[in-house]
This record gives structure tokens, sequence and C-alpha cells, in this order.
């Protein structure tokens, strides 16, 4: 019986050992995929990169306006910086003299969308449609593919993803959200992004934010004088033998 109890105690402290162990390990990775132990494999977009280079990448949504534009523009041309614009079709084709600045500025353009419509109730035939028409839009003024796209509203499932990877686009989100969209202050948008970035991370904000143009060039300098650089985003992600983790960060594969 003694035998049998300490038995029990030692096959009691392996399986402890082992959930702490598969408890210390949040999912594994393959392709895009993060696969959780216990749970169906998710396909989730790019928030972050992982790399050991002070480097980032601010990128801006454009779907209402260009009111501000302007100004954004100046002070990324002051400060030496080149983005990424996720542009909306029905905003690109209201505003193809916008398109035209921001690309012959050498910034890069992505597709937000056709509709700006919440993506995940759509099918693949509608999303390709989505993707299809925007990036076109986008290339009749442009003459440049595009291969980069960002989900309205952050929204997507693996449907969304998957026939975006399909046809050809890197899926972007953010982990460094300004919420210049709230029609926060300047300082108060700044203070946002410069406490939450960290190697690989990628900034959101709007053009058409009531002061993102003026929280930009502080953004620019804080993190440019902590030793930051900015690329964008075609430049900051791994293009092909990658994982993606289970927050969205997608690492180089070994």
């Amino acid at each position: 019986m003694v035998k049998i109890l300490k038995l029990k105690n030692l096959l009691f402290a392996a399986a402890a050992v082992i959930l702490v162990a598969v408890l210390s390990v949040s999912a594994y990775y393959t392709n895009a995929y993060a696969v959780y132990f216990g749970k169906t494999p998710r396909l989730v977009p790019i928030y972050s990169v992982e790399t050991e280079e002070k480097k980032v990448s601010i990128s801006f949504d454009c779907a209402w306006g260009v009111e501000h534009t302007d100004e954004i523009l100046n002070a990324l041309r002051v400060g030496n910086v080149k983005a990424t614009w996720f542009m909306v079709e029905f905003w690109a084709e209201k505003y193809p003299d916008y398109v035209k600045k921001i690309d012959g500025a050498g910034h890069e353009i992505g597709t937000h969308s056709s509709t700006h419509s919440y993506m995940s109730k759509q099918n693949s035939e509608e999303i390709k449609l989505e993707l299809s028409s925007s990036s076109e839009a986008i290339k009749s003024v442009t003459g440049k593919d595009v291969n980069l796209f960002r989900p309205p509203y952050g929204d997507y499932d693996d449907e969304l993803i998957k026939t975006a990877s399909e046809q050809g686009y890197y899926s972007i989100q953010w982990d460094c959200d300004s919420l210049d969209w709230k029609d926060l202050s300047a300082s108060d948008i700044a203070m946002r992004v410069i406490n939450s970035v960290k190697n690989g991370s990628i900034i959101l904000m709007h053009n058409n934010g009531l002061h993102t143009a003026e929280a930009v060039p502080i953004i620019l300098e804080t993190l440019k004088n902590r030793g930051y650089t900015f690329v964008p985003i075609g430049e900051l992600i791994y293009k092909d033998n990658y994982t993606i983790d289970g927050t969205g960060r997608q690492i180089q594969a070994k």
C-alpha cells in the first residue's frame, strides 16, 4: 500500500510538471496559424515583427476626408520618414490627387478594402472583389501593385486572412494604437504611442484625426531620440519563411 501511494505521488508530481510546461507555452506556430493547445487553430494577421533592430513602422488609414493630410505629409517629410498608408477604394477615387501626392513622396500604399465593411461577414468571393477592386483603384493612379491589406475596424476571421493570403496580400494589424480617431489631444496621442512602442511595432494612426498631424512630429522626434528608425511596413515584415505567434507577432523561422 505504501509503495502504491508513493507511485501515485510520483505520477501526480510528474503530471504537475508537464502541466506547468504546457501552460508556459501559449502557442506553437505553423505558417500564419497560431495553434493553441486544446483549441482550434486560428489564422491571425501581422500585428508586429520580432526583431533585434530598433525599427518600427507608422501607418495611416485613409477613409474620411483629407483636411489634415498635407500637414502629416509635411511632418513626415521634415522627419525624413516613409510611412504606409492604407486607403479605402471610395477614398482613393474621391481624392486621386492625394493618392498621387502620397505615392510621389515615396510612401507605401496598401488597401483598406473597397467599402470599409466588416469583412468577417463576407464570403470568399465578396472578399476577393473588395481586395481586387480597391487595389485596382490605387494602381490606376500609382501604377504600382498592392500587396498589403488592413481589415476595416481590425475585424477579421480565418476566411478573410486565408483569402487575402491566397490573393497575394499580407494582412496587417497593429500593436500600437494611437486612438487618434477619438480626437485625443496631440500629447495624449503621442504618449500612447511612445509608451507602448517596441522593436518591430506597427503604429496605427489616421490621416484625418483632429490632432494627428500635431502628434506626428512629437512621436517621430521622441522615438528617434530613443534610437528607433522608421521604415514602411513592407520593409519591416518578413515576406516568407516566417511564423506568427498567438499575439500576432511575426517571427523569422530559423
